[in-house]
């Protein structure tokens, strides 16, 4: 059996993979494993969802389990797991829990843990967490039970510190959002207007079963079509537990996290808050990001891919900035994970503030056609190891050179091998990604 933890917490088929067992076992073990670390006192975990139907069922597991371990509960509801974060750290929480599966489908659900002050947990006590799930603990019992208190004013917790960060008004700006029927909903509109933008939104009505279905960060088609047909300055993009964030021109152009990343890097070097002229970034990168920060004189620190490592860089070198293609950016200096809503807010400030349209901005990054493919394959560590797919991967490269680059992965989250090519123009992109991604297939 595989690791449990993958880069981003626990996640599988909601009811068949992650099961409400699974989920009260790894909240029961969460609790004990803290508390022997942090010594003996009653914990108290913090706990929210996306608006997934199995998260339901899931929040009544891990409540379970956490208060049978004798933690107090604070119940949010339906919010951003950056709001989580957020109250884990401003609640003084030991342990914040996320039930989201991100940009998944609607069956998928997850597991995300933070620990004291918001921060993901280490991959040490997440091992420690999963050997011990089995464990026979010794229960409180009486008085010595967890208690379940809902945090009403959790929300507007969450809202007013996102806009703590806005260095300017959002006023006159015209902007479209979609939410992708997930935990931005109701919240991320409320921001954007109270920011001072006028704000239409798409795919805000989450019925528990729509969430990322056609809409959202991974499918732009509707977003785009929005900002055309309203008018629109710019839209924005969030995923189902709204820790990313894509952009879309007022044409209709995608601004993926590379160039957001750039154009924040920009401004926070003016601003003088680029903490040692340096952006981390993933091996994901487009390799018109490396060129543009060296022109620019900005470094750019590459890690494997994940926001697990990109964080993992920023604290280890006490950074200001990092991110993904994805579009999940992480501003240390404002979050201690991920935050779409907060990385909105800085990138239509920076349209606010220089009054440049965001195609403008973001054309400081001239990208080189890209193909990803991802081939679902059984078993995708021993796939992406074999030797027929390593002997394609070599003579892609071979082929690409100087001009272009090849990235085979296996996926952090599900049983999926991912294909990355680059290369001068998309048909060449296009026809070598095919071949490898053949020849995974093949092995799988």
């Amino acid at each position: 059996m595989g690791r449990l933890f993958g880069t981003d917490g626990v996640r599988g088929l909601a009811n068949r993979d992650l099961t409400p067992e699974l989920a009260l076992a790894v909240a029961l073990s969460a609790v004990h494993v803290l508390r022997e670390s942090d010594g003996p006192h009653r914990p108290v975990a913090v706990v929210g969802r996306d608006p997934r139907a199995s998260g339901e069922m899931l929040e009544a597991a891990v409540i379970a389990g956490l208060t049978s371990a004798g933690a107090d509960v604070l119940r949010v509801g339906v919010l951003p797991t950056p709001a989580i974060a957020h109250l884990t750290a401003s609640t003084g929480a030991d342990l914040g829990l996320m039930l989201s599966a991100s940009h998944n489908p609607m069956p998928d659900n997850g597991v995300k843990l933070f620990g004291r002050g918001g921060h993901k947990l280490a991959g040490a006590v997440e091992d420690a967490i999963e050997t011990r799930l089995a464990d026979i603990w010794d229960r409180p019992v009486g008085a010595e039970v967890g208690r379940v208190r809902d945090l009403t004013d959790a929300a507007e917790t969450y809202s007013d510190h996102v806009l703590s960060a806005l260095p300017c008004r959002l006023n006159g700006l015209r902007m479209v959002v979609d939410c992708a029927h997930g935990a931005a909903s109701s919240v991320a509109p409320h921001i954007y207007e109270r920011a001072g933008a006028k704000v239409i939104s798409v795919a805000a009505e989450p019925d528990g079963l729509n969430i990322n279905d056609g809409v959202g960060s991974t499918y732009l088609g509707s977003l785009v079509a929005a900002v055309v047909e309203y008018g629109a300055d710019l839209g924005l993009a969030h995923d189902g537990d709204a820790d990313r964030c894509l952009a879309v021109t007022a044409d209709g152009s995608v601004v993926d996290g590379d160039q957001i990343l750039a154009i924040l890097a920009l401004a926070m070097r003016g601003a003088g808050t680029l903490r040692e002229n340096t952006v981390v970034a993933t091996v994901m990168s487009n390799l018109g990001l490396h060129l543009a920060m060296r022109e620019h004189g900005i470094i750019l620190d590459i890690t494997p891919v994940g926001d697990r490592y990109v964080l993992e860089e920023l604290r280890a070198r006490r950074l200001s900035l990092g991110g993904e293609q994805s579009g999940h950016i992480v501003l240390p200096d404002h979050a201690t994970t991920g935050d779409g809503i907060l990385t909105a807010l800085l990138l239509l400030a920076q349209v606010t503030q220089t009054g440049r349209s965001l195609a403008d901005l973001a054309a400081v990054v001239q990208r080189l056609p890209q193909v990803l493919l991802n081939v679902g394959v059984h078993d995708k560590a021993a796939v992406a190891a074999a030797e027929s797919v390593e002997r394609a991967v070599a003579a892609a490269t071979a082929e690409l050179g100087d001009t272009g680059r090849v990235l085979l992965r296996p996926s952090g989250t599900e049983q999926l091998v991912r294909v990355m090519v680059e290369a001068p123009t998309a048909e060449q992109a296009t026809a070598v990604a095919q071949r490898v991604a053949d020849v995974v297939a093949a092995a799988s």
